[in-house]
């Protein structure tokens, strides 16, 4: 029998409703994998056993199952019948053995879990019966610190699994146990990862993406619609709502003194996202600043366009520098689409000289040159919403 089984490890810590989250990540589980034909997904004991049909690829069920928040590590195991009174380590040990005959190592050692305590035989001994038996058939040596392989089993009431490798999985809590927020997203490295973070603990995010259309292109939404399909791969349906923001730009370019009109910008922005949230009935909304990095996120420009939220304003990044961001785009494969060139709103009518120490007694007092409700109400009338699915 071929099966995946799979640890959790923050679930675990959690107390009486820790029931709600397995539930919810072997209902993730279920769906990510549904279209390959998977249909019994069970969790018993502490960890998730999944039946895998013969037909489907190893490669195809770990790149599926790695893109499960909730998930600490995996296994692609075989299982074996398991008396617990009387253990057929022989049996298990040929299939271990077979299992190996393929792979290139020196050293091995044999780690052993014992979920039901009823069996008669402890771990180590498992352990030392079955990596006996392997030394005598392979003629390779023992190494319990630093082998080159590993073989895992773990001993249920009726099964023994055994497997030569664990996967990590992302970690985290499982997609949906921490309500809906609403992701604004840019074409640019940041703002995905920011999304990514918090879908990794447990929120579906439903994206924003202010154009510069029509004053520009629509590289920067074909940018942002690449970006969303590839985090849609994590949380399995998405929503983008894209607003044309460039003449609502140029109205504030009009009137604005020159050094406010990234912080004005930026509480324009906040205000439509939030409506849309609002809609889509988010908890929070999450941008993708991070402390310094620019002009508009300084201490200063961050209190005063914060102050317009009226729902809490997340920011997964602002505590952390470019390079870690660069490093965590290019691990969930976000890097390579957001260092594309195009135009995007942030660099539309960007002044050269941004003020970095907005007051908010100023952006108040130059607001009141605009109808702002009107500015919303036209963002929100000329969005345009997008759906995506995973897969496609």
């Amino acid at each position: 029998m071929r099966c995946a089984i799979v640890h959790y490890h923050e679930i675990a810590l959690k107390g009486r409703n820790r029931k709600h989250f397995e539930e919810r990540l072997v209902g993730n589980i279920r769906w990510m994998l549904k279209d390959l034909g998977v249909k019994c997904v069970e969790n018993p004991r502490s960890r998730i056993h999944v039946l895998l049909p013969d037909e489907i690829p190893d490669q195809t069920i770990i790149n599926r199952l790695t893109r499960i928040f909730g998930i600490a590590n995996f296994s692609l195991a075989h299982g074996l019948p398991l008396d617990l009174a009387h253990p057929d380590l022989g049996t298990l040990s040929q299939a271990v053995i077979e299992s190996i005959r393929s792979e290139a190592f020196a050293t091995f050692r044999v780690s052993v879990k014992r979920a039901d305590k009823r069996l008669t035989l402890t771990s180590m001994e498992v352990a030392r019966d079955v990596g006996t038996a392997v030394c005598d058939a392979t003629g390779k040596n023992v190494s319990l610190k630093d082998p080159d392989l590993t073989v895992y089993l773990e001993l249920l009431s009726k099964k023994a699994y055994y497997s030569i490798r664990k996967i990590q999985g992302p970690g985290g809590m499982p997609l949906g146990v921490s309500g809906k927020v609403a992701c604004l997203i840019s074409g640019g490295i940041d703002s995905p990862v920011a999304a990514y973070r918090m879908m990794k603990r447990g929120s579906r995010a439903i994206f924003v993406h202010f154009s510069g259309r029509p004053l520009v292109s629509r590289a920067s939404e074909e940018k942002v619609r690449e970006l969303v399909q590839l985090l849609t791969a994590y949380q399995y349906k998405s929503k983008l709502y894209v607003i044309p923001f460039g003449e609502i730009q140029r109205d504030i370019v009009a009137s604005a003194p020159a050094p406010y009109r990234v912080v004005l910008y930026r509480r324009l922005m906040i205000r439509i996202a939030q409506e849309l949230a609002k809609k889509e009935h988010c908890w929070g909304l999450v941008t993708g600043e991070s402390l310094g990095q620019v002009a508009s996120q300084t201490p200063e420009n961050l209190t005063v366009i914060e102050a317009v939220a009226e729902l809490p304003l997340l920011r997964p990044l602002i505590g952390m520098d470019k390079l870690e961001i660069s490093d965590q785009a290019e691990q969930i494969g976000s890097f390579a689409i957001s260092i594309e060139p195009d135009q995007d709103c942030c660099s539309l009518f960007t002044p050269s000289h941004p003020s970095t120490k907005a007051k908010l007694e100023d952006i108040l007092r130059i607001e009141q040159m605009f109808d702002i409700n009107t500015l919303v109400k036209q963002g929100l009338n000329n969005a345009e919403l997008s759906q995506f699915t995973f897969p496609q």
